[in-house]
């Protein structure tokens, strides 16, 4: 392959780096999924012009039929769950091409729009508006500060800040096909206005999703036509005012009487209630408690287990979270209003900015120490305020890690996630074990109890945590997501992850309950190539991508 090697450095600019040992390659091969791909080489481009040179590149070599190649993009490769930075296949000798250097801001606060590069993360973005005095909130997620914001909306990924749904919010977008051509919106094509210095304004596009003609851009949503290099995002701005709620509801049984009134919230309250969270006792647990089942860990924790540490913690059946942004006049009169709702069934009621919070952290500020080595109860109380403060942090678009800790639940290495920085960690690195189970769900009480009684017969069936959050983002429809954690340094652990999700998915098809996102290893055996839908697919996939090199398999199943 040294020729492969001399002809990428030959069509990169100065800057670009290429990485080729084993050594050098092997954090590109971490992945929390228990799934192994090869390859070749890490092009970590310098500019986006290098881009559409690789790509050239591979596609004269499949014509030529010499060191073929294909290529595969990443932004900051921390896909956790769904493939992390692997290549869905590995047919071809593959070249990653890591765009995590690109990472140029910026911000047009007159319209509340901002423009980024691939390598641009949460926390990139977050100092850039802290710099620049800008009132605005990150799309947040809970992969992480270090994770990027381009790849979770062309993923179509969502958040709870107000512009939930992260791709929604992107106006406008930039790539190149795989053959290399250049695209961007007809709007951009049509606007000849220029700037002072004689460069194309192109501002109009940004502020407009869509184009005279087709919508295009979505093609490069979950799919392997092209690399999106650029994006326009609309930002919500900080408001004067915020609440988040927190609804506790001690019996199991009331799922059924919940929904409709989360659905309720959902409708009336619309722009001005985010997404509303529903989460179960053992995902709550997850967050506060550590395993008890210590250094023998490939096992589900015990009914008497979790009636132990619930009470201990006073953790409820089922946790309600929600967010309210608006101005102080409409905050409070929402929440009140939320409150009266949620009196039609038996709970206990938090807000964020409630006496027993401000009391809470005043007390554990205040406390010493030594007294925490005394009091397991007291230990317990300081860690549901501390990932309480945090999650108020993500929800205000402040990115942070608390949510990283679930992956750590089977890993005895679990780090301290409020003393050191956030370089330092990699659920990939720390060799945890993670994959998503992520259905639709209709948002029916009716179909979501049937749902939550097959997750909690599944899942032990093969040693994982029925773990369920419900991600209320509107009010017909639904996303659960199922976190399935195990012990990767396991080989029975990892078989047992990736048979109990295969059954999900399947058994869960014939409930009704279909994935949204499916990670590398499912693309490969669940989508059908003799479908009408997929046949649609290949048919573009043969125009943009004739030669097949840009990320075989993803999304296009042969």
């Amino acid at each position: 392959m040294d020729t492969l090697f001399e002809k990428l450095k030959n069509i990169l600019s100065p800057n670009a780096i290429i990485l080729s040992t084993p050594e050098q390659t092997a954090p590109y091969l971490r992945g929390t999924e228990g799934i192994n791909r090869d390859i070749t080489a890490v092009v970590k481009v310098a500019l986006i012009e290098d881009i559409p040179a690789i790509l050239k590149l591979a596609n004269s070599s499949a014509i030529e039929n010499q060191n073929q190649f294909s290529v595969h993009p990443i932004c900051s490769g921390r896909n956790w769950g769904y493939g992390t930075g692997l290549p869905p296949t590995d047919i071809l000798p593959v070249v990653i091409i890591d765009l995590s250097m690109l990472k140029r801001i910026c911000l047009i606060p007159e319209l509340d729009l901002v423009t980024i590069e691939p390598g641009v993360t949460q926390q990139d973005l977050y100092d850039y508006l802290q710099k620049n005095n800008a009132n605005y909130m990150v799309p947040t997620t809970g992969a992480g500060p270090d994770c990027a914001i381009l790849s979770n909306a062309i993923e179509r990924g969502y958040g709870i800040t107000p512009n939930t749904q992260h791709f929604d919010a992107v106006t406008s977008l930039k790539g190149y096909w795989a053959s290399g051509e250049l695209f961007q919106s007809a709007i951009s094509d049509l606007d000849k206005s220029t700037n002072p210095d004689g460069t194309s304004r192109d501002l109009v596009d940004k502020t407009f999703k869509y184009s005279p003609g087709p919508y295009i851009d979505g093609l490069f949503t979950q799919s392997s036509l092209g690399i999106v290099t650029e994006i326009t995002i609309r930002l919500a701005q900080k408001r004067a005012a915020f609440k988040s709620f927190f609804i506790k509801v001690y019996n199991d049984d009331l799922l059924t009487d919940i929904v409709p009134l989360i659905q309720t919230a959902l409708r009336n309250y619309e722009g001005i209630v985010g997404s509303i969270n529903l989460m179960d006792k053992r995902r709550i647990l997850s967050m506060f408690a550590e395993n008890p089942n210590g250094t023998d860990q490939h096992q589900v924790m015990s009914l008497k287990q979790i009636d132990n540490i619930a009470k201990q913690q006073d953790t409820p059946c089922w946790t309600i979270v929600g967010t309210i942004y608006g101005t102080t006049a409409v905050v409070n009169v929402v929440a009140k209003e939320i409150k009266n709702l949620f009196k039609q069934i038996k709970c206990k009621f938090i807000f964020s900015d409630s006496s027993i919070i401000k009391l809470g952290n005043l007390a554990v500020n205040n406390t010493p120490r030594f007294l925490f080595n005394l009091s397991p109860k007291l230990v317990g109380v300081k860690k549901q305020l501390d990932s309480f403060n945090l999650g108020e942090e993500i929800m205000l678009g402040k990115p942070n890690r608390v949510a990283l800790k679930l992956a750590y639940w089977r890993n005895p290495n679990l780090p301290s996630f409020n003393n050191e920085p956030d370089h330092v960690f990699s659920i990939a690195k720390d060799k945890c074990g993670l994959l998503w189970y992520a259905p639709l769900i209709p948002m029916i009480p009716s179909e979501m109890k049937r749902y939550v009684n097959f997750i909690r017969k599944t899942c032990p069936k093969y040693n994982i945590e029925p773990f369920i959050t419900f991600t209320n983002l509107r009010h017909d429809c639904i996303d659960s997501t199922i976190p399935i954690v195990f012990d990767s340094s396991n080989p029975t652990a990892v078989k047992d992850a990736q048979d109990c999700l295969k059954e999900l998915v399947l058994e869960g098809m014939n409930q009704g309950w279909v994935p949204y996102r499916l990670n590398i290893d499912q693309q490969q055996w669940l989508l059908d190539k003799d479908k009408s839908f997929w046949k649609a697919v290949q048919l573009l996939k043969n125009s943009f991508d004739p030669n097949n090199i840009l990320s075989p398999g993803r999304y296009n199943p042969k």
